[in-house]
């Protein structure tokens, strides 16, 4: 049983950025997210998109953010639960609450915060009946460690950036990678078009284009995969394969929370912004995209106030009887739970002063 004072769901920049808030009031927190690294969006779909709205930087990529953030939090020694989905919330007769994952991992906390973005992402699967007989037994959604693959004949399909990138990383890994996507044309940034094409003149990369997975075959694991051509004239390819990756994409979805009793609107979840931004069940917090109330406005600096408001109430929650006393970090620092201490700048104190 992890136990911790703040439990997050969701290591997007919202939730990222709660660790500061709740470290400031010396607060524990410990973070849970079914992606593989913490940063949400910002790290699995978009880390090279450019930012415009963060104040203080006049643009930064995403993934650049997710690296400041990270950085930022550093003192605060937060716990991270990835690659697991919160699955089940339970209070208990203290008050305190037990979150578990799909893999059974619990978590205790006396307050818990859904800063899971737009929800839980799941894979967009391809259309083969017998898929599910083959995940974690060859076939992935993601790529979490690519020494799996190492001297492996992997076959990936999409036609994104993802796919691309990816098919280019493992081409220097794996045995033999495959690349397979059902137009010739991909969506993925020009360099890495280019950079996969001339992989593939090289003969370190196989291209099928205007092709798909139609068939999984195997026993216990997979074996290999059969690609359709879209040419009638051209007979179906057989490949012999150790690894099947389809990236097509994440779907935002509410998931499990959805049955947690919250009060949801629209895929969202109902919260009190005139106050704390609690949910209908006490302690039980929700901010960023995730929430929803009158004039929300779904952007990543709005996330960061809620947090911040959010945890000031959090506080009263695990400590209530005693009182905090807010002080500016320009003033006081920021002070981590390893004693280390950033003082703040003797100018900057006087110029307040």
């Amino acid at each position: 049983m992890i136990k911790t004072d703040i439990l997050i769901i969701g290591a997007g920049p919202t939730g990222l950025f709660t660790v500061f808030e709740a470290g400031l009031l010396k607060l524990k927190c410990h973070l849970i997210d079914a992606l593989p690294q913490p940063g949400g969006q910002c790290s699995e779909i978009y880390p090279k998109k450019p930012i415009y709205d963060i104040p203080a930087f006049p643009e930064i990529l995403a993934g650049d953010l997710v690296d400041n953030l990270m950085e930022q939090i550093k003192p605060f020694e937060a716990g991270f639960t990835l690659g697991e989905r919160a699955e089940t919330l339970d209070k208990l007769e203290d008050g305190t609450f037990v979150v578990t994952t799909n893999k059974g991992t619990q978590h205790n906390a006396p307050v818990v915060v859904i800063a899971g973005g737009l929800g839980s992402f799941e894979p967009r699967k391809p259309p083969l009946t017998n898929i599910q007989d083959f995940e974690d037994k060859g076939v992935a959604y993601m790529i979490k460690d690519p020494e799996v693959y190492r001297d492996k004949k992997v076959v990936i399909a999409g036609g994104g950036d993802s796919a691309l990138d990816w098919s280019i990383f493992l081409a220097d890994v794996a045995s033999e990678v495959s690349l397979v996507h059902r137009r010739n044309e991909f969506r993925g940034a020009l360099d890495s078009v280019e950079k996969a094409s001339e992989l593939a003149k090289l003969g370190k990369i196989k291209l099928y284009t205007e092709a798909e997975i139609k068939e999984l075959h195997g026993d216990d694991a997979l074996k290999a995969v059969v690609i359709k051509h879209k040419d009638e004239g051209k007979e179906d390819t057989y490949l012999e394969v150790d690894n099947f990756i389809p990236l097509f994409g994440l779907s935002p979805k509410l998931g499990p929370i959805g049955n947690w009793g919250l009060e949801i609107e629209k895929n969202a979840i109902k919260v009190n912004n005139a106050k704390d931004y609690q949910t209908n069940i006490p302690g039980v917090f929700a901010i960023g995209d995730v929430n929803t109330y009158e004039g929300k406005l779904k952007l990543i600096l709005s996330g960061f106030h809620e947090a911040a408001v959010m945890c000031q109430y959090a506080y009263k929650i695990i400590n209530p009887n005693k009182r905090f006393v807010m002080k500016y970090t320009t003033v006081g620092g920021v002070e981590g739970f390893d004693g280390s201490k950033k003082e703040a700048k003797k100018e900057v104190i006087q110029s307040i002063a």
